[in-house]
């Protein structure tokens, strides 16, 4: 192990000491906000702390096999016991090195989900409602909770956008990769001939800003409009104004809800996502150069990206990114994503280990 990361080790070894100490004072307990911030950072730092306890107790048998090996009556048993500590020690830096990686502010966020019909017509806004249903299903088998912000749908059933947010356990931390362009290849119900056709969406996956670092935004660098929805939502939401467009004036941002009866809901939405488009903006400027000097981290603010491609002929999906396919398309457009987002997190995390050894 290098010396800078052991040295980092004790230093959260000696942390955690600290903060057993903190947590158990009167006045901290006393002050939930304290013992809220304390209690989390114990909770990031124990299961490290733990590890290299670990690691630790390994170098530990090291040591007493090889004062073992003097004796030649327990050379041979010593030997097993040094080659057994030193797998366990190489083991166990590995889960350190993944334990001490940084983490992503973003990881435990909610997010809001917009997919965009792109090039093909009808058959890019029909294949954004598999999208929609795809991101769903799989948001139900993780148990987390859907609601549609905004849908703005097609003659045909399909949806030339939609916004979609997601709330549950590392909402963001789970589909942050999905970011990008996405390409379908399949006959089109509109097609007579049988052909196949190339079409494609684009996906935005935005973490949603907490309140307290929420983007401050003067009134007056809004125009807020309100008309009648349309769209499915019976006969009531088309005879008020309910609908609310925000334009945010120095971006050029523009965000529409239409998806609730109530003006004042539908603005609250309208602004939660506009926060979010803000922010997600300065993190990518702030970002950009770190992104683009990683060949698959995305994010890199250019959503016109071909990432993933859909091919429905071929029963296959394939990132490009990873070089990944997978010939289950049926059970993946049904929410089976595991599979799939965890050979993205794989890759990235294999990505951020290499730069770290390189410092």
């Amino acid at each position: 192990m290098k010396p800078s990361m052991h040295s980092k080790l004790e230093h959260l070894q000696a942390r955690l000491l600290e903060l057993n100490s903190l947590m158990s004072r009167e006045d901290v307990t006393q002050n939930m906000d304290q013992f809220r911030k304390y209690t989390k950072e114990h909770a990031e730092i124990d299961p490290v702390v733990h590890k290299f306890s670990q690691y630790q107790a390994a170098m530990q048998d090291e040591l007493v096999a090889i004062d073992m090996r003097q004796d030649p009556d327990s050379k041979e048993f010593a030997e097993e016991e040094i080659k057994s500590a030193r797998e366990r020690m190489e083991l166990l830096e590995g889960e350190l090195q993944k334990l001490l990686l940084p983490k992503d502010p973003n990881d435990d966020k909610n997010i809001f989900l917009e997919i965009r019909a792109g090039t093909g017509g009808d058959e890019s806004a029909l294949f954004a409602a598999d999208l929609l249903r795809m991101y769903t299903r799989f948001a139900e088998r993780q148990r987390w909770k859907t609601e549609v912000i905004s849908a703005n749908e097609s003659d045909l059933g399909g949806y030339k956008e939609v916004i979609l947010r997601l709330e549950g356990d590392k909402v963001y931390s789970k589909l942050k990769f999905e970011s990008g362009g996405h390409r379908v290849q399949r006959v089109p119900q509109t097609e007579t001939q049988g052909r196949i056709h190339t079409s494609a969406c684009t996906v935005a996956v935005l973490p949603e800003a907490d309140e307290v670092e929420a983007v401050q935004i003067n009134p007056s660098e809004l125009r807020i409009d309100t008309f009648r929805a349309s769209g499915a939502g019976g006969q009531h939401i088309n005879k008020t104004d309910s609908a609310v467009r925000i334009t945010h004036l120095p971006t050029g941002i523009v965000v529409e809800c239409q998806d609730d009866r109530s003006q004042h809901r539908n603005k609250d939405q309208a602004m939660k996502v506009l926060v979010s488009r803000i922010m997600d903006a300065r993190y990518k400027a702030q970002h950009n150069k770190e992104a683009q000097e990683r060949k698959s981290l995305i994010g890199s603010g250019d959503r016109s990206d071909r990432i993933r491609t859909y091919n429905f002929p071929q029963g296959r999906i394939s990132d490009h990114r990873i070089n990944l396919t997978l010939y289950k398309i049926d059970a993946m457009m049904d929410g089976d994503l595991d599979e799939l987002l965890n050979g993205l997190s794989a890759e990235h995390q294999a990505e951020l280990l290499a730069t770290l050894g390189e410092n």
